[in-house]
């Protein structure tokens, strides 16, 4: 059992800054890629920011050069900074883990979702 929680969501106004956070704990054995999705209302998720465990990343072209996706692997936990907010990043923000545990092969995680409102 995995458990995948985020953090640090909320409401912003734009051109101003949030940090999310992303811990994964229970019965891990190894986390390859971390990354973080998000869907707006009305709309489909989207791929937001992933990092590989060698630390590759890659970006959606919106967020490029605003977001900086990273990990710490001793702790389980993926963050996203996010600058230079627009109204158009307001979404509920999920993190995904592609992991192994000690029963199960690899698949992926997800977190509940964390709410970001920009306001313009």
């Amino acid at each position: 059992q995995v458990q995948v929680v985020e953090s640090g969501g909320g409401l912003v106004q734009a051109g101003g800054s949030l940090r999310l956070s992303c811990v994964a704990s229970g019965s891990v054995v190894s986390i390859n890629a971390m990354g973080w999705y998000r869907q707006a209302p009305g709309k489909q998720r989207e791929l937001v920011a992933q990092i590989t465990s060698g630390g590759s990343t890659n970006y959606a072209d919106s967020v490029k050069g605003r977001f900086t996706i990273s990990r710490d692997n001793a702790k389980n936990t993926v963050y996203l900074q996010m600058n230079s907010l627009k109204p158009e990043d307001t979404a509920v923000y999920y993190c995904n883990y592609n992991a192994r545990t000690i029963f199960v092969g690899w698949r992926d995680y997800w977190g509940q979702g964390t709410q970001v409102t920009v306001s313009s």
